[in-house]
């Protein structure tokens, strides 16, 4: 049986889905067949449900609740760190509101903290992709970015200042890590091959973190000219325990990121608390 995952291409999700690209763990009948693209198309292409699991940032989930439950591994928390608004120049939170930033997507939950972090002023804006917001930032084309994947480490290396990070600031308001990017797999699959694909993506991701070595040389290949002791930091930063099992404080600091935005409303609330309590898919 075939399984279309879809996920971006970076250096994080490269080390989790290593022992899947490489065929180094025992899948029985599943193949699973690998489509990469960057978060905010995932996002987007979420709507359609044309992948039977898919990254998916937080911020997003609410519209395709409907469509896709929440897996209980392949996570991405911030614990005490995230996303990063820079800058060339210096800038205050208060003048940041005055400019335009320029942001990965409108349906990220990098984005989503930012409007957190500046209510209740909504912050003028423009989408960039992702990989070329620093060089943007750096050639005075935008007074401020939002950086996501590893320019959160290399930034100083480009001249840029650090005007906030977004995951120290959410773990100080509320004590919970921020909830950035998860892992969904559609409604309508079959309970027994929810629970097969559930045990197969942890058991990746355990092999990952004992082949450390050997995850993150394959990872460097996806990590945008960053050095391999950044690239390994990073890696360390988003792929732990939470990310072999969400847990009750992973469940939390969803709802929690999500019961703060204008998009969650009684019906997906509703629909998500069946997909984290479900037992095909929470096998925790």
């Amino acid at each position: 049986m075939d399984i279309t995952l879809a996920h971006s291409p970076d250096a994080d999700d490269a080390f989790m889905f290593y022992a899947l690209a490489k065929d180094l763990i025992d899948t029985g009948a599943y193949v699973f067949k690998h489509t990469l693209a960057d978060i905010q198309t995932l996002n987007e292409r979420a709507r359609e449900t044309i992948y039977d699991v898919t990254a998916l940032s937080v911020a997003a989930y609410p519209r395709v609740a409907d469509k896709y439950q929440i897996l209980p591994c392949g996570a991405s928390m911030g614990d005490g760190y995230g996303p990063v608004v820079v800058s060339r120049e210096p800038l205050t939170k208060e003048t940041l509101a005055q400019t335009t930033i320029a942001v990965p997507g409108l349906e990220t939950s990098a984005y989503l903290a930012l409007k957190l972090w500046l209510h209740p002023v909504e912050p003028t804006v423009e989408v960039v992709k992702f990989d070329e917001i620093m060089q943007r930032v750096n050639a005075g084309n935008y007074p401020a970015g939002l950086l996501i994947h590893e320019g959160q480490l290399t930034h100083p290396e480009h001249g840029l200042r650090l005007v906030e990070d977004l995951g120290a600031w959410w773990k100080a308001k509320t004590g919970f890590p921020l909830p950035l990017g998860i892992n969904a797999i559609k409604r309508s699959i079959p309970e027994d091959t929810k629970g097969q694909v559930v045990r197969l993506l942890r058991e990746s991701i355990s092999y990952a973190l004992g082949h450390e070595t050997e995850a993150v040389a394959y990872a460097l290949d996806f990590a945008r000219e960053v050095s391999k002791t950044d690239t390994k930091k990073f890696i360390g930063m988003y792929v732990n325990d939470m990310t072999l099992d969400i847990g009750a404080t992973g469940i939390k600091a969803i709802k929690l990121f999500l019961e703060s935005s204008e998009h969650w409303n009684s019906a997906s609330k509703s629909v998500i608390d069946i997909a984290l309590t479900d037992d095909a898919t929470s096998c925790m």
